[in-house]
């Protein structure tokens, strides 16, 4: 079913959320379970529910009344996404199946594929050798995917930590020298050549892992840029680095987006300074 967005203006407590899941499905019945995880900040939770007796997963996002506008921002970005692109993510850059979404300017709701039941169990906080393998590949795929493509109804640049949303953590930044590079090193990512969808946040828990690979969740920073940032946010602090930058290549090679990996790698350096200043000013 493709998915389908809808204007109630009821605040849905458990009995309208599973009304409007049956809507948004067109569902007979719909049983609502246990918590999965609540949203970061007390702007929601995230809920297994059956329907018609196939597990599905529940995004609610309600954000508090001192909610920040970009945090906000990041939910209406990661519902554009799932209507309008995560239908174009194939095995090779699995995502969860969105079965509908809905809004009405204060809340929102996400029904999307259990990955669990779909055989992507695994969670993770650091990663094996060969879990990595499978996050760069999927980067790789899910850059090639997109590669050349605007974001528009995204963010026009990709990423959580990207200079213009952190002048807070900016001026926080305790290496000085640090401090005055950051114009130049946003400037060098933002006006690379080759420019694709960026994940945002493609951390370990953001990935889910099964006997055949990986899927990744959680598109609230999904937007333009030169796909080596997420890898240099997925290989802060690794080792091995250069055979780790070799398996992503070998794999956007193959995935028909070998024309970029000149200069993703050459951008690999500032990708990972650009995201040491943003961790700079944060921990201040």
């Amino acid at each position: 079913m493709a998915p389908v967005a809808s204007t109630h203006t009821m605040q849905p407590g458990t009995a309208r959320k599973a009304a409007l899941v049956r809507e948004l499905t067109g569902a007979r019945e719909v049983q609502w379970g246990q918590r999965i995880q609540t949203l970061w900040g007390g702007y929601g939770e995230v809920v297994r529910v059956q329907v018609d007796g196939a597990p599905r997963v529940v995004k609610h996002v309600r954000p508090p009344l001192d909610a920040h506008p970009r945090k906000l921002r990041s939910y209406e970005v990661e519902r554009a996404w799932y209507e309008g692109r995560a239908s174009r993510c194939t095995g090779d850059c699995r995502v969860p199946r969105c079965l509908g979404t809905w809004s009405d300017g204060s809340e929102s709701l996400f029904v999307l594929e259990d990955l669990d039941a779909a055989g992507f169990s695994g969670r993770r906080r650091g990663l094996a050798p060969r879990e990595l393998r499978d996050c760069l590949r999927w980067l790789a795929r899910f850059h090639a995917t997109f590669l050349g493509e605007s974001a528009e109804d995204l963010w026009p640049v990709g990423t959580y930590w990207h200079l213009a949303t952190r002048p807070d953590e900016l001026r926080a930044m305790s290496n000085a020298a640090l401090r005055r590079e950051a114009p130049e090193l946003d400037a060098r990512l933002r006006s690379a050549s080759f420019q694709t969808l960026v994940h945002g946040d493609a951390k370990p828990a953001n990935f889910c892992f099964g006997p055949g690979g990986v899927a990744a969740v959680d598109f609230q920073y999904v937007g333009g840029g030169p796909g080596i940032k997420d890898v240099a946010y997925l290989l802060w602090g690794a080792r091995q680095v250069d055979e780790a930058l070799d398996v992503y290549f070998a794999e956007l090679r193959a995935a028909g987006a070998g024309a970029a990996e000149d200069e993703w790698r050459s951008l690999f350096v500032t990708a990972q300074r650009d995201f040491e200043r943003f961790r700079d000013g944060w921990g201040a």
